[in-house]
């Protein structure tokens, strides 16, 4: 205990520690203890309370127990000294660097654990949704509409998973913007482990990693669901690439609607499971959405007002990307590129067949190589090609 006390911490507010002590109580959620500090008349009154005082409030004896004992306090002190250690920040509820927005809905988190940028959290954002197994088309959405919004200073909020998700904030990071990845693990805990690398950019562009789980908190499924509330919540609007009927993402566009936030949905083809959630969100009154243009239309006046648009065409990060532009592609690489499409895999053994008799097989690796270096295509498993956006 000697020791957390002299750990310098980030950022701690007035009443950080009793917030972060509350939330750590065992049998406590957001809500109950939200309403145990409006009862008792203010976070500082719960812990003056004496045990007989705090049982009387009909919240479960264990967690009074835990407040009247002072044992919440000794668990926020360790975990204090642990987000320290980690570089890691907290803001409580009553802290002004809240986000104003996340603050508006029912059951708010009392602590945010935050790596970064805190003041990404304060700027408008569109938060950018959809399944772990997304199709190329929605992989190519996911990014050019995120690079696109991003680009106009919009923050891309989303959650980190493999998929629509992974898309968005590298589409995000494409346009140079920020994004904001919304952990459902500590804030110390990257999952997918594979996004290591992803969260590394985000934090480098002054984007940041949120999450309302105590430090070394594990990928445990329930944890999910629990966290999308958060994606929607922060944000102005929810944006939907794909999703199955039974998906997380059907849970944060139902938060969305709760929290009177704007749904926009991608339409998508109607033979494939994953265009369920945005076909069937369209039909309910989502906006439907095929570019940027139509996200930014329906921004309150007042947000657009305070985004600096950048002088950037949408896109950009494919512009950027490329080691050549499109007029000196060689007549090869321009032929692969007539037969490839944006939205559709192709087997590389048929694009040789559609090939054959102009290109030899030498030829079309050659070129497929040229491509790929040239962010024009992208290789999926299985030697399959797309032709990037």
């Amino acid at each position: 205990m000697a020791e957390a006390a002299v750990v310098p911490l980030l950022n701690i507010g007035a009443h950080t520690t009793e917030w972060l002590a509350i939330t750590l109580t065992p049998g406590l959620g957001p809500t109950r203890s939200r309403r145990l500090v409006e009862f008792l008349g203010g976070i500082e009154a719960v812990f003056r309370a004496t045990l007989t005082e705090l049982e009387a409030t009909g919240i479960p004896a264990v967690s009074a127990q835990a407040l009247g004992t002072g044992r919440s306090l000794e668990l926020a002190q360790e975990e204090l000294a642990r987000t320290s250690a980690a570089g890691t920040q907290l803001i409580a509820l009553d802290d002004p660097a809240y986000p104003a927005t996340l603050r508006q809905i029912y059951d708010p988190p009392l602590i945010l654990y935050v790596q970064g940028n805190v003041e990404a959290l304060a700027h408008p954002g569109i938060a950018v949704v959809g399944t772990r197994h997304p199709t190329p088309y929605g992989t190519g959405m996911a990014e050019r509409l995120a690079c696109d919004l991003a680009a106009r200073g919009l923050v891309i909020f989303s959650g980190l998973a493999r998929g629509v998700d992974s898309a968005a904030h590298r589409g995000a990071i494409a346009a140079k913007g920020k994004t904001v990845a919304v952990f459902g693990t500590g804030a110390d805990v990257v999952y997918p482990k594979e996004n290591r690398r992803l969260v590394e950019q985000i934090l480098s562009l002054g984007g940041s990693v949120i999450s309302e789980f105590p430090m070394g908190t594990s990928p445990t499924p329930q944890n999910f669901p629990i966290r999308n509330r958060i994606i929607s919540g922060i944000s102005i609007g929810v944006l939907v690439i794909e999703a199955a009927e039974y998906s997380g993402t059907r849970i944060t566009s139902r938060c969305a609607l709760e929290q009177n936030r704007e749904v926009f949905a991608v339409p998508g083809n109607v033979t494939n499971k994953n265009s369920w959630g945005p076909n069937t969100l369209i039909k309910q009154g989502a906006k439907l959405v095929a570019t940027w243009e139509d996200v930014w239309e329906e921004l309150p006046i007042e947000v657009r007002l305070t985004l600096e648009p950048k002088s950037v065409d949408e896109s950009n990060a494919n512009q950027t990307a490329s080691l050549f532009e499109d007029d000196k592609l060689g007549p090869h690489e321009r032929k692969i590129l007539a037969v490839l499409k944006s939205d559709e895999a192709m087997q590389l053994d048929e694009v040789m067949e559609r090939l054959e008799p102009e290109l030899s097989s030498s030829e079309i690796f050659a070129a497929m190589f040229e491509l790929e270096l040239a962010g024009k295509v992208k290789q999926l498993p299985g030697k399959n090609f797309v032709k990037s956006f």
